[in-house]
């Protein structure tokens, strides 16, 4: 009989490339890679399939051979802790294999929890390059306009620098809001369909080769910090950035995140790498995808709280800072931790 170890040896090489197999599955279950059970890339571009992901078909056929090798290693009685390997292998792959996926809220939480945050983390590069085609121009023209108030007619023109002046004047009680809006839930569907207007222009224009997305990045940024430096040279600027500074660090991290989901697309366009430019623009959107609903989700929650939070006068100042803080706080934490894994199988 094949002893333990001359049998371990024999398939070793099987099982790590069936572990490889799974990692490979379960990192294209977050990043958007190939979906089982639908049709797979032409068989002649041999290098775009191994990028999207492993091979179904090999996958069952490594799973097979380590249902055999299990029953094999107990029927001829080998240590316990060759079994117990083979066991977890085998186990771990019939619940990829065979694993259905989550619906519903179930679907809602575990994409919320790890699917949005952990892809986010894996495209940090764009991230990275959104948050400074959009931080840069807001910094410059808040100090610009902070300097001189003049300025921001650079951006936008006299009639709306006074209207901005109407809404956050302490005569008023309209903070943020258009002069023909004067309920919380109208501002609620204004708010929703501005910042998701904003967050498109931002995403889809990635598709102009990524041109498209600095620009409206640069603009948004830009115009927001016009308006930020203005009205704080106004004396105005308790009543702004009280209103502010809640929902903008979901808003605001929002936009950040659709222009990434952008620049992901327009990278995709302009350098495919190994890929076809079909088949990298597909895998380019499939991340986009995630990127983008997390990002909706992060502006209806901007949304709530601008409309109900934001606007309400009778809540002290100092309070919303403090709770815009807390916010702040946990967006960044949410973001940089929520989906990690410990130990030996934590995130790559």
């Amino acid at each position: 009989m094949v002893s333990p170890l001359q049998f371990e040896a024999a398939h070793a090489a099987q099982w790590a490339t069936l572990e490889a197999q799974l990692d490979a599955l379960e990192a294209g279950r977050i990043s958007g890679g190939r979906r089982w059970g639908r049709a797979g890339p032409k068989a002649a571009d041999t290098t775009a399939a191994a990028a999207l992901g492993p091979d179904p078909a090999a996958v069952a056929r490594s799973y097979r051979a380590a249902c055999e090798h299990l029953a094999l290693a107990r029927d001829r009685g080998y240590p316990l802790h060759l079994a117990s390997r083979l066991d977890a292998l085998t186990l771990r792959a019939h619940r990829l294999i065979y694993h259905r996926p989550p619906r519903g809220l179930q679907a809602l939480k575990q994409f919320l929890r790890s699917g949005f945050p952990v892809l986010l983390r894996q495209q940090s590069r764009y991230l990275l390059a959104s948050t400074l085609a959009f931080g840069l121009p807001l910094l410059l023209m808040l100090a610009a306009t902070w300097v001189d108030p003049s300025f921001a007619l650079t951006m936008m023109s006299a009639g709306q620098l006074s209207e901005f002046d109407t809404m956050y004047d302490d005569a008023t009680a309209a903070f943020g809001r258009p002069r023909d809006a004067d309920t919380d839930w109208m501002m609620f569907g204004y708010y929703v369909r501005n910042n998701i207007g904003v967050a498109f222009q931002c995403f889809a224009t990635g598709l102009l080769a990524g041109l498209g997305t600095l620009f409206f990045l640069g603009y948004n940024g830009a115009l927001i910090g016009a308006v930020a430096g203005y009205l704080t040279a106004k004396g105005l600027g308790l009543n702004f950035w009280s209103f502010v500074a809640t929902h903008s660090a979901f808003e605001l991290t929002a936009i950040v995140i659709s222009g990434a989901a952008g620049l992901r697309l327009g990278h995709a366009l302009l350098a495919p790498g190994p890929l076809t430019r079909v088949h990298a623009l597909r895998r380019a959107g499939a991340d986009s995808a995630v990127l983008v609903g997390g990002a909706a989700v992060m502006l209806l929650v901007a949304a709530v709280i601008e409309a109900f939070w934001s606007s309400a006068r009778w809540l002290p100042p100092a309070l919303k800072f403090g709770v815009a803080a807390l916010c702040w706080v946990a967006v960044v934490l949410y973001l940089a931790r929520s989906g990690r894994l410990r130990g030996p199988d934590r995130e790559a």
